[in-house]
């Protein structure tokens, strides 16, 4: 299939008669929802660390004295306070600092997932391929004024050559995320309005997923 290719200004590109041919298999693949969302849920999983802890009923702090004696009260038995059954009393199945949230996903799945996400984004029009993109110095006025020609505000920049120029030009625009091919995830791909993919890195996805 074919892809609109424009330069940094937004003008059709002259090298390749304004359109850059692409595999069918990674851009026009049928959207599969479910996949797609067993794929992001599965990343956010495998992203999450395991920082939540709570006590066991030997760890709270609680006296050793027994709250009343074993019989004749009328009230149930009890030996001490950090019972699971008592407020402020321990956990009797605790959530541990190591536990472990990550969700195996294969290969296939992976990339039959992001040509899915691909696919979708270039029927929606949300995929912009572009001849380059770079900026001459570490300026955050000079990727913004690229954008703006291109008719973009937010967006995900799929660059192969990412440069510290590029870098650090782009690190202070909270709605511009630019990444190198290897490393797009379905979480980003899906996030932002528009896409904004370089030629280069195209061919690399499709040599990465292909």
């Amino acid at each position: 299939m074919e892809l609109k290719l424009i330069n940094e200004q937004g003008e059709l590109g002259e090298t390749t008669g304004a359109t850059i041919s692409v595999s069918d298999g990674l851009f026009g693949r049928d959207y599969n929802e479910s996949l797609v969302h067993q794929l992001v849920v599965a990343y956010q999983a495998n992203a999450r660390a395991g920082n939540r802890a709570q006590l066991t009923r030997s760890e709270v702090r609680h006296s050793t004295k027994k709250p009343w004696k074993q019989k004749g009260t009328g009230r149930a038995r009890i030996g001490t306070t950090a019972s699971p059954l008592w407020r402020s009393g321990g956990r009797a199945f605790p959530n541990s600092p190591d536990e472990n949230f990550s969700q195996k996903v294969n290969r296939k799945m992976y990339r039959a997932g992001i040509a899915a996400i691909l696919s979708q984004l270039a029927r929606e029009d949300r995929l912009t391929v572009v001849e380059s993109f770079t900026v001459e110095a570490p300026k955050t006025r000079l990727v913004m004024q690229k954008l703006k020609s291109l008719g973009i505000e937010s967006a995900l920049l799929v660059t192969d050559d990412l440069n510290d120029n590029l870098m650090l030009a782009s690190r202070n625009l909270p709605n511009v995320l630019v990444l190198e091919p290897k490393q797009a995830d379905p979480l980003s791909l899906i996030r932002f309005p528009r896409v904004v993919m370089t030629k280069g890195a195209v061919a690399k996805l499709e040599e990465l997923l292909g």
